[in-house]
């Protein structure tokens, strides 16, 4: 029963505090020089839309890198120009989740990897258990055909 009365007693200090406290803040704020009147602007200090008067830095450039190249880059979390077993195997837990779609687990990850680590394992020739960029090129998907139009 001490406790509740306690606990009451320092809510309402806590809430007598905090009134006390806001409106000293009121009187502060009461207190504060009015606010500067913005000077008037002349439009014709408005940068201009045309292009031969852009004064902003230039775009970047694109990189000369080759879509493998990218796709290797997006493997290669250490960025050590080669690919372990866990970076090729770390991006694979989102398709795992959106296989599993009622949410029940019944398909494992080990029987999932089994086909990535397959894929790894007919990647790496030399078998030093990483891939290099020639190797990891074996693991592209094949390209889709592209379709006719049918117009």
């Amino acid at each position: 029963m001490n406790r509740f009365l306690l606990g009451g007693l320092a809510a309402l200090i806590m809430a007598g505090v905090g009134l006390f406290w806001w409106q000293g803040r009121a009187e502060v704020e009461k207190a504060a020089p009015p606010p500067e009147v913005a000077p008037s602007f002349d439009p014709e200090d408005l940068p201009s839309a045309e292009l031969g008067d852009a004064n902003g830095p230039e775009p970047p450039e694109a990189t000369d890198l080759t879509r493998e190249q990218r796709r290797f880059g997006r493997y290669d979390r250490n960025s050590d120009g080669r690919i372990s077993r866990n970076e090729m195997l770390s991006t694979r837990t989102a398709a795992f989740r959106k296989l599993d779609k009622d949410g029940n687990n019944l398909l494992s990850f080990e029987e999932w990897a089994v086909t990535t680590v397959d894929k790894f394992d007919r990647a790496d020739v030399n078998r030093d258990d990483q891939l290099t960029p020639a190797e990891f090129a074996r693991t592209a998907p094949p390209p889709k055909p592209k379709s006719r139009c049918s117009c």
